[in-house]
């Protein structure tokens, strides 16, 4: 199995820019509600430790949605998959790598605007963690 090529089937990846951005905001919604979750549940202490504490849930929460889903929340919801470059759904080891990468590339933020830039110019809309990982998005409800 393999990817469809952008050039041959660009409905795959139409609108995928859009949709990741869309999708990173609802992620982004999950992920406060989670963190404010941990806080209650540490009774308040977690909110001393709140960058670090909403770090690592964010880390948590994509890492299990895709390693079990091969999308997270915001992806299902925009009709977006997860896929190695050879179409396979990548493991649990890539998952987390595509994670901590996500997370740092916020952290050095100029890192994070090479990546949008990246899926705005590259063929199979690849951020920067993806060609690092050989990753991609597709449409979900795309023909196979």
């Amino acid at each position: 199995m393999s990817l469809p090529d952008p050039e041959l089937q660009p409905e795959f990846y139409r609108d995928v820019p859009i949709k990741r951005a869309l999708a990173w905001l609802i992620d982004v919604v999950v992920t406060i509600a989670l963190t404010a979750v941990a806080v209650l549940l540490t009774l308040f202490v977690g909110a001393f430790f709140l960058p670090v504490l909403f770090a690592a849930v964010s880390v948590a929460y994509r890492t299990v949605m895709l390693a079990r889903y091969g999308a997270t929340f915001g992806m299902m919801l925009t009709a977006l998959k997860w896929r190695a470059l050879d179409g396979q759904h990548p493991d649990a080891a890539t998952a987390l790598g595509y994670s901590a990468l996500h997370a740092a590339m916020w952290t050095v933020f100029p890192l994070q605007i090479a990546s949008i830039a990246m899926i705005l110019i590259s063929p199979y809309r690849q951020g920067l963690h993806d060609v690092v990982l050989r990753t991609t998005m597709l449409h979900e409800t795309s023909p196979e």
